[in-house]
């Protein structure tokens, strides 16, 4: 059963139900593939997001889609008649792996626009068990729901942000993907009960091929693969996988890794994303990491809900300079001197960035994340 347009439906009848210039692209976007599905299609074309390079069409077979579905079932202890929420763009692989997980694993579908606060148009009185967001969504969902738990302003637990809480606890699991899982964050997440999950993955993969606990006695840093996925890594330390979701076929990565005798790994970071700054490699994530877990720590520096990123901008003398790209009207002189002076005792020498500019808004791709490229021609 689908809930979607605010009631329930067959699988049969929304497969059966023609596309409605009037329904939104979500909407139609889910019939679209149920046709697909039920017509038995065993080649689906699925368009990247442009994050890690230009936006390009992935044909995954039907088999692949199927054993993803199926390995995220038993990894997550997914059982027939639990209920999932499509709150992901369905014509991304992300949104799309839920509508195959619900038709392959007889789960019960609650479709719902992609915005950043999933939870708001839907009843109450609506069970969900399983859910999958961006950190984006994540996070609002624990702006509402922890600020509403830990305020003692309020008096009962009627409030709209009180069910947000009990409903994010009573989950059987959550995923977490498409970006990184800012410090901040995380800390958030480990007050939850239910199980959350970091997720690692791509188009060619089918969406996640390795999960990482984040909260509960079995949080670690590393990704644990899903059943099949075999890892290596080639001469750079970038990771490959292979597995009935890529086909059997070898996809190697950018992504940097520490690779563990049992096949987890921990994400360093992309090898593209390193900047060679007068001979010092200095690797992208982890700057913005310590530049996130300041932007939290200290709110006077101005950078805190302020989106931002780094790069490595050519430098005369340097090669590259590391470089702080901020969203927004340009920090106080007092606090970018702050600000400054705080990378410098956070980060090793040479790795602090050793300029700050400003972006009056960033180029986003479709699934939300940040277009550097775009967001630094603008």
């Amino acid at each position: 059963m689908l809930w979607m347009d605010g009631r329930w439906q067959r699988a049969e009848e929304v497969a059966a139900s023609a596309l409605d210039a009037a329904a939104s692209e979500q909407v139609n976007a889910v019939r679209e593939f149920a046709q697909a599905w039920r017509r038995g299609d065993d080649d689906f074309v699925v368009q990247t997001s442009g994050s890690t390079g230009a936006p390009k069409a992935i044909t995954l077979r039907r088999r692949q889609l199927i054993a993803s579905a199926h390995a995220t079932g038993a990894a997550l202890g997914l059982t027939a008649g639990m209920t999932a929420l499509v709150c992901l763009p369905v014509r991304y692989i992300a949104g799309r792996m839920m509508l195959v997980r619900g038709l392959e694993l007889d789960l019960d579908l609650v479709v719902v626009e992609p915005v950043a606060d999933p939870l708001a148009a839907l009843p109450t009185d609506l069970t969900i068990d399983f859910a999958s967001f961006v950190p984006l969504q994540m996070q609002t969902l624990l702006d509402q729901a922890l600020v509403a738990h830990n305020d003692s302003c309020f008096p009962d637990d009627t409030t709209h942000a009180f069910h947000y809480r009990r409903w994010l606890d009573a989950l059987h699991a959550i995923l977490v993907g498409g970006g990184p899982v800012a410090p901040g964050l995380e800390t958030q997440i480990r007050q939850l009960a239910a199980p959350v999950y970091h997720t690692y993955g791509m188009t060619e993969t089918a969406t996640h091929v390795a999960l990482r606990r984040l909260n509960g006695a079995d949080a670690a840093p590393a990704f644990v693969p899903l059943p099949g996925i075999a890892t290596g890594v080639d001469a750079r330390g970038c990771l490959h996988l292979r597995g009935p979701m890529t086909n059997d076929v070898v996809i190697q990565t950018n992504d940097l890794v520490e690779l563990q005798p049992d096949g987890a790994f921990v994400w360093i970071g992309r090898w593209d994303n390193v900047i060679n700054s007068g001979g010092v490699k200095v690797h992208v994530e982890s700057v913005e990491a310590a530049i996130t877990t300041l932007a939290a720590d200290q709110p006077e520096l101005g950078l805190a809900r302020r989106r931002c990123f780094v790069a490595g901008l050519p430098d005369a003398r340097l090669g590259q300079a590391v470089t702080l790209v901020v969203e927004g009207a340009p920090l106080s002189d007092d606090q970018e001197m702050q600000l400054r002076w705080a990378l410098s005792q956070s980060l090793p020498r040479h790795h602090a960035p050793r300029q700050i500019i400003y972006k009056s808004h960033f180029v986003t791709t479709p699934t939300g994340k940040i277009d550097r490229t775009a967001s630094l021609a603008g």
